[in-house]
């Protein structure tokens, strides 16, 4: 079985309060390689609260984003209307850059649904919630191929980006 996860594709990444404009530049790339994918489908949604800014990220960030049921939480419209085209596809939302609940849902498939064979992901951010998931991926599914579709993702600077592709790569995961 093949895996696709689409992480964080929410307005606030693509052109809300920390959008640029490659974020916007993928997401027909993104759309396209929802529809094109055969296999399951899992989107990730980086989900906060009202006290965002007393969280630890909140801290470093101090930038109000993605707080749950506010137009910036959620996937952009035409990204949503892929996902729901594709029979059983899972949202899952996450507190963190990385979401542990992903790496145990992916660990169930492989155990009773699989064997998953590859994951790909694309989305946002590359250098952080992409590469936070492909590591986490790769930890609880170490012999399974994780691979990044650069062309569906962007970073928060096109070299933070290119930066975050090259760390991956030293960590195996192959980058397409």
């Amino acid at each position: 079985m093949k895996v696709l996860v689409a992480v964080d594709m929410q307005n606030d990444f693509i052109d809300g309060a920390l959008g640029t404009k490659e974020a916007e530049a993928i997401v027909p790339a993104v759309v396209g390689k929802i529809r094109e994918f055969d296999g399951k489908v899992i989107a990730t949604r980086d989900t906060h609260g009202e006290d965002y800014l007393d969280s630890e990220e909140g801290k470093h960030l101090p930038v109000v984003h993605c707080v749950k049921e506010t137009e910036g939480w959620k996937i952009r419209r035409e990204v949503e209307e892929a996902l729901c085209e594709k029979p059983g596809y899972m949202t899952i939302d996450k507190p963190s850059f990385g979401s542990v609940e992903l790496g145990e849902y992916v660990k169930k498939l492989d155990e009773t649904e699989g064997p998953v064979e590859e994951i790909t992901l694309i989305g946002l951010c590359t250098d952080i919630c992409v590469i936070s998931n492909a590591l986490l991926l790769k930890s609880y599914l170490p012999e399974v191929s994780i691979r990044v579709d650069a062309s569906g993702c962007a970073g928060v600077t096109p070299q933070s980006h290119e930066q975050a592709l090259e760390a991956m790569k030293m960590c195996q995961v192959e980058i397409v």
